[in-house]
Parts: C-alpha cells; sequence; structure tokens
C-alpha cells in the first residue's frame, strides 16, 4: 500500500501532532521565544543544494527502477540473495531518506506561514516533484511483498538483508490489501490533485481565518486562547466569535469533509478493508478488538470521569451547570501569571532530568541547537507538532507558546516526541516510523514526568488543587474527548457511505458525541455546534485520535511499573523508544509485564483519572 511501502510526498506537519483541548494559548507578549533554524536540512527554498538534491533524487529513482523492476524473484533465486536483495533495500532507504529530507523541509517552511503564497507555492511543486519521482519507486515493495514467503524469510535470515527484517515482516501485513501495480501507480499519481490538495486547502483556510473579538482581529490559536481566560464574558465573546466565523466558512469544511470522506471509501472499497477504521488499524498495526476494547472502556467510564469532574467544576464556579465556553476555564485559585520561555525551559529539563540525565541531554539539544519554533505569528500553523524529518538529520517541534501552564505542557509533550524520534532514528529511514499505538508513548510519558515533578514540589493545597484539576482536565481531553473524536469520525464516515452529509447533518453528529461524553454538568450552547470544524486530524489523518487515548492508558500503565519497580525501568524505557517501528506493540510492553490486549489493561489507566477526581473530592471535603 502507498502509505506504507512508498516514499511519501504527503508526510505533513500533523506528524505526532498535539491533540488539540479545545484551547492553548495566552495572548501576552514573552520574549526571548526561539524560531527553528532548517538551515541543518537547506538554507532556504531557493538554495542550490536543494534543487540539485530534487535532481538527484530524480535520476537515481530512474536508475533504481532500471536496476530491479521485474527482477527481485530472480536475485532472491540466484547464487547470493540476502546480498542482491540487502544491497536493493539499501539503496531504497537511502532514498527513501533523502526524499524526506526534501519533503519535511518543505512542509517545515510551509507551516511556518501557510498563507504566504511563495512558500504554498514551493510546498505545492514540492509535492509533485516528489510525488512523480517516488512513483518510480512505487514498484519496489509491491513486488517485495509478491516473492515467495518461504524463500524470502530464508534470505531475510542472513545479512545483509536481516537488517531489514523487521520491515519486510511488518510490509508483508499490507498484502492482502494491495492493488495491482497499474492502480496503486494511479492512486499513488492523484495522491496530489486529490487528498493532498483538499489537505492544503484545509490548511489555508484554517490559517487565514480571523476572528472579531472587542475591536481585535485574532488568529485561531488567539481567540482559542480566551476561552482559557479568568473573565467569563471574555470566554463567551470568544466563543461566539468562533462560532461565528465557523458558521461562515462551514460550507467549505463540509465540502472538504464530504470529498475526503467518500475518497477514503473509495479507496478501502478497492483494497477490500472491511470496517472504515480498518486502514488505520492496519498502519497503527494493532487489531480492531484491542481499539474497540478501549473505546468501550472508555465511553463505559464517561459517568465516573468526565460526567462527574464536569460537575464537580461548576461547583468550583459557582455555577449549576457549565457552559461550553467554561469547560478549560481556570479555576478561582488558578495563577494567571505567564510562565516565561527560561522557566518553562528549566521546568521540563528538570523533570526529564530527575529520570533520566540522557534524556535531558537530548530534549536539551532541541533548545540549543534552535529545533523549536515556539511564537504564534499570523498565517503559522496552529496546535503543535514535533516532525521527526529523516534519520539522517533531526527532529523540529512546532509550538504556540504563550506562556500558560497547558503551554507548559504541551512543550513536556512535543520534547518528549523528539526525543523518541531521536531515539528511533538509529533504525533508519524504514524502520525508524513508530505506530501510532506506541508513537504517542513518549509524549504523554513526557507529560506526565513533568507534572509529578511540579505535584511533588507543591505543599500549598490550594494549588495542589489547582496542579490536580489541570492534569484531570488534560487526561480527560487525552482520553475522553479523543475517544468522543474517533465517534464522530466513525459516524461521519458511516453516514457518508449512504449519501453526502449537509453541514445540519455534520453538526447533530458532533453534538451527540460531545453530549454523551461531556455530560449533564455541560450545557451546550447554539454555535457549540460548528466546533468540528477546526479539529485537523479529522481531515489529515483519519482515526488518528484515538492513539491519545491508547497512549495516555498505556502511560499511566507504564508509570505505575515505574513506581513499583524503578530499577532497571530507565533501561527498558529506552530500549522501547529506540526500537522505533521495528517491533510490535505487544513485544515491546512485555518487558514491562503489560499486555494491552487485555481488555483489563485498560482499566488502570481510567483508573489513574478516577482516582485524582477522588482526591479531588476530598480536597472539598
Amino acid at each position: 500500500m502507498p502509505s506504507k511501502t512508498a516514499p511519501s510526498a504527503s508526510r505533513g506537519v500533523t506528524t505526532a501532532v498535539r491533540a488539540p483541548a479545545g484551547a492553548s494559548v495566552s495572548a501576552t507578549p514573552l520574549t526571548g521565544l526561539p524560531e527553528w533554524d532548517l538551515r541543518d536540512l537547506y538554507a532556504g527554498i531557493d538554495a542550490p543544494e536543494f534543487a540539485a538534491d530534487v535532481a538527484r533524487a530524480r535520476s537515481e529513482a530512474t536508475t533504481f527502477r532500471q536496476d530491479y523492476a521485474g527482477k527481485l524473484d530472480s536475485l532472491l533465486r540466484g547464487e547470493a540473495p540476502a546480498e542482491a536483495l540487502g544491497a536493493a533495500v539499501g539503496r531504497y532507504e537511502a532514498l527513501e531518506d533523502l526524499l524526506g529530507r526534501l519533503i519535511s523541509f518543505a512542509s517545515l517552511v510551509y507551516a511556518g506561514d501557510t498563507t504566504d503564497s511563495a512558500r504554498a507555492k514551493f510546498y505545492g511543486d514540492t509535492q509533485d516533484q516528489l510525488t512523480a519521482i517516488s512513483t518510480e519507486l512505487l514498484f519496489f515493495p509491491l513486488e517485495l511483498n509478491r516473492l515467495d514467503d518461504a524463500l524470502l524469510a530464508q534470505a531475510a535470515a542472513r545479512e545483509p538483508l536481516a537488517r531489514w527484517r523487521p520491515w519486510i515482516e511488518d510490509l508483508a501485513q499490507d498484502k492482502p490489501y494491495q492493488l495491482d501495480d497499474t492502480v496503486e501507480k494511479l492512486f499513488h499519481e492523484k495522491s496530489v490533485t486529490g487528498r493532498g490538495a483538499w489537505n492544503r486547502l484545509y490548511d489555508e483556510t484554517l490559517a487565514s481565518l480571523r476572528f472579531d473579538l472587542r475591536d481585535r482581529s485574532l488568529t485561531l490559536e488567539e481567540t482559542l486562547d480566551k476561552l482559557q481566560d479568568p473573565d467569563e464574558t471574555l470566554r463567551r465573546d470568544a466563543s461566539g466569535a468562533l462560532s461565528k466565523v465557523f458558521a461562515e466558512n462551514a460550507r467549505v469544511f463540509t465540502l472538504i469533509t464530504n470529498t475526503l470522506a467518500k475518497d477514503k471509501e473509495i479507496s478501502d472499497r478497492w483494497r477490500g478493508f472491511e470496517d472504515i477504521a480498518d486502514s488505520r488499524h492496519l498502519a497503527n498495526r494493532v487489531e480492531r478488538e484491542v481499539v474497540e476494547a478501549l473505546v468501550e472502556a472508555v465511553r463505559a467510564a464517561y459517568p465516573r470521569l468526565s460526567h462527574r469532574y464536569y460537575k464537580l467544576k461548576a461547583k468550583w464556579l459557582g455555577k449549576d451547570v457549565l457552559e461550553n465556553w467554561d469547560r478549560n476555564a481556570p479555576l478561582p485559585e488558578t495563577d494567571n501569571r505567564v510562565i516565561g520561555w527560561e522557566e518553562a525551559r528549566a521546568t521540563v529539563l528538570g523533570a526529564y532530568g530527575d529520570f533520566s540525565p540522557r534524556m535531558a541531554e537530548i530534549a536539551g539539544r532541541f533548545f540549543d541547537r534552535n529545533w523549536i519554533d515556539a511564537p504564534t505569528r499570523p498565517g503559522k500553523a496552529p496546535g503543535a507538532f514535533a516532525h521527526p524529518t529523516v534519520p539522517s538529520a533531526h527532529p523540529y517541534v512546532l509550538l504556540n507558546y504563550l506562556g500558560k501552564p497547558r503551554d507548559v505542557m504541551t512543550l513536556a509533550h512535543e520534547l518528549g516526541h523528539g526525543v523518541h524520534q531521536v531515539l528511533a532514528a538509529e533504525n533508519g529511514a524504514l524502520m525508524a516510523p513508530t505506530p501510532l499505538t506506541l508513537a504517542e508513548t513518549a509524549s504523554v510519558f513526557g507529560e506526565m514526568l513533568t507534572f509529578r515533578k511540579l505535584l511533588a514540589g507543591t505543599t500549598d493545597p490550594l494549588q495542589r488543587k489547582v496542579l490536580l484539576a489541570g492534569k484531570v482536565e488534560d487526561m480527560i481531553n487525552t482520553v475522553v474527548r479523543q475517544i468522543a473524536f474517533y465517534q464522530f469520525e466513525r459516524k461521519v464516515h458511516a453516514a457518508r457511505r449512504e449519501g453526502e452529509l449537509t453541514t445540519e447533518g455534520i453538526n447533530e453528529l458532533w453534538l451527540s458525541v460531545q453530549g454523551e461524553s461531556l455530560g449533564p454538568a455541560i450545557r451546550l450552547n447554539p454555535g457549540y455546534e460548528t466546533f468540528w470544524t477546526y479539529i485537523p486530524h479529522f481531515i489529515h489523518s483519519p482515526f488518528y485520535v484515538y492513539a491519545y487515548a491508547f497512549g495516555d492508558c498505556l502511560v499511566n500503565s507504564l508509570y505505575g511499573v515505574y513506581e513499583k519497580a524503578p530499577d532497571g525501568f530507565v533501561d527498558k524505557y529506552f530500549a522501547l523508544l529506540a526500537a522505533g517501528g521495528s517491533k510490535g506493540y505487544r513485544e515491546l510492553l512485555a518487558p514491562f509485564g503489560l499486555d494491552a490486549g487485555d481488555p483489563a489493561f485498560w482499566q488502570y489507566g481510567l483508573g489513574l483519572i478516577d482516582g485524582f477526581i477522588t482526591e479531588l473530592e476530598a480536597l472539598e471535603a
């Protein structure tokens, strides 16, 4: 399948994206915020090295196809199959790294300002060129998957091919859904004018939106931030501004959603996937039954988690019920000071260092070497992400940092991704990428380390309450909210198979899952029905969102193991991260005595959230 077996020209900036919490940052100015230095990739969009690498990639891809297309079976049956195929895979991996470097640079440049026409053209032109180049390579993984299984296994047991045996075995899982080479080529080439184009339209539309709020014209990030303001009237007005602009643009977002859902249905039908999320499960290398067990466990826990917590929060805010714009409101006791960049850096690196000096050293590189872009800017991609780029380079982190406690946790989250990506890079371009079942492990673990350090250093009961409440809200956003998002996506894609959806129809589906997950303590006011429009995961990575809940519950279990038996844990944890995509989640969790295939596994993670809420209730007694 192209998404797994060919160099992709659409490795977008949504790699390892931070789950939208519904609000993120303050508009208070900050100083000393870093901007990334992309010169480790290329000096600029007009750099001659970039053009030279595109030309080299085109030439080497053509030569590779001439050398190997239609010849892999004869190499396998030749005198030295391990050496011959090993050389081929090595060349393929080098091309994958080169193409990845090119599209990573274009993606990061574009993310810096998606409304700039020169950047948009550069990104679009790069996608076009790399799609054409990677089409030359499309035959290779498809042809590998048609080789005799027994003979290939024998060859892969010997060096140098043995180095890539995990990738070859992983590739074979796509075999049942692999199409004829001509169809695969068509799907691949049309991705630029199909799904890729609609993704770009979404990104540019979202980045161009401006929200009028009290005589100011704000970006999406700045407006979402106001939903965390202590002033309830400002939160209400911000919600109204968001609703107004989302509604005005709902026609475009509805068309994008309908088109991409239909596009996915066509692809799934041709490939033979049964369930609407099966292609995501395959990409994640996780069984459908495991995801279903997670979803049902979380949905069953709604009353004792989100419903219960929001009822408690309503009491704290002196209300019978919370308005939807109160969901992320600060508690009255919250310290609303702006947290400076240096303090945020010291907090996260301190927490990382207490766990492992090596972890702090790797994370420190992001600060010291300008691998982070932190300020908010008009046109900049919203939210936050860690882009792994390629093993021959290093990751980059994008934030929209304006000094709220949640921004510090987002920094901890994205640096966790960054550490993971640095460690996994040793596996090379084919095996460094991690399935989403484990991709959120390091990020959520980094958040947990930071939270635990802050909590341990807090003796004041009121501040402990604020910290616990903030963590509960983050966990609800990561677990409950993301599973609700997953249910929304399922409803949208299922309904799209029956015909095109209206904006009103999508709005109704959104309200149905939000009402179920948030519970009776939150009133969903008119205007909230369009808030599905700004969640980029629905567009870029259908069904991505359950990975956050998977990762949060998994990390809760991992942290429990760490607390009970810290000796030797760090080494095992680093081995898990360093494995990248070379091992499955079951094999990687076995050394910790954990089994995510056990339905009871999820209860530990949910129980931790339950316990935090119980402690908050006790503080009120």
